[in-house]
């Protein structure tokens, strides 16, 4: 049976508050309901042999938490991450925090990691993708006007490519949508795989 919706057969949940996430999802025409994971953000980083391996066990923490009260439902779960001298940067804090990832990222090359982990039936499937990301020089006065748009406080590693923090940015290698928050093309194709 035909429908204009992207795996329209199926109820998909998205695990995430992320306003950006949800955006991605119905840019491609997948509609999926919104619950919040109530999953602690919490685990020792230090604890993962690699950021990748701590981006997987975040989202799959979300995706599970959701999934146990949905278990009729297709859970995508995902947590994105600013990965620079093998140090996770998360969201900052405050400005002075967001004042010192910006300064940390500028001129120089970081990854953007995102981990997705999709549960549907007895499936708990996981998945990465990583994005390299060059910044422009930053001066001063711009990180202060960047921080002083009130941007950086909900983003990864304190800046959002999709919005006023386009200008940092010179150049990036990989998925654009990955550094958005939800690597569009490799959730498609994993999903199709996993609904076959």
């Amino acid at each position: 049976m035909a429908t204009d919706s992207l795996f329209g057969n199926y109820r998909i949940i998205l695990a995430s508050a992320s306003p950006r996430r949800k955006e991605l999802l119905q840019q491609i025409g997948l509609k999926a309901e919104i619950i919040p994971s109530k999953f602690e953000e919490n685990l020792p980083k230090s604890s993962f042999p690699t950021p990748a391996d701590y981006v997987i066990a975040t989202a799959k923490g979300k995706a599970c938490e959701v999934f146990g009260k949905n278990k009729d439902a297709i859970v995508i779960g995902a947590d994105t991450v600013v990965v620079i001298d093998n140090k996770i940067l998360e969201k900052p804090s405050d400005a002075q925090c967001a004042r010192t990832m910006l300064s940390e990222l500028s001129g120089r090359v970081h990854h953007v990691l995102t981990g997705v982990c999709i549960c549907y039936q007895d499936i708990k499937h996981t998945f990465h993708v990583d994005t390299e990301v060059q910044f422009t020089e930053l001066s001063p006065d711009l990180i202060d006007w960047y921080v002083g748009t009130g941007e950086p406080f909900d983003k990864a590693g304190g800046y959002g490519i999709q919005g006023k923090g386009a200008i940092l940015v010179d150049r990036i290698a990989g998925c654009y949508f990955n550094v958005v928050g939800l690597p569009l093309q490799k959730l498609h194709s994993e999903l199709s795989h996993i609904l076959g």
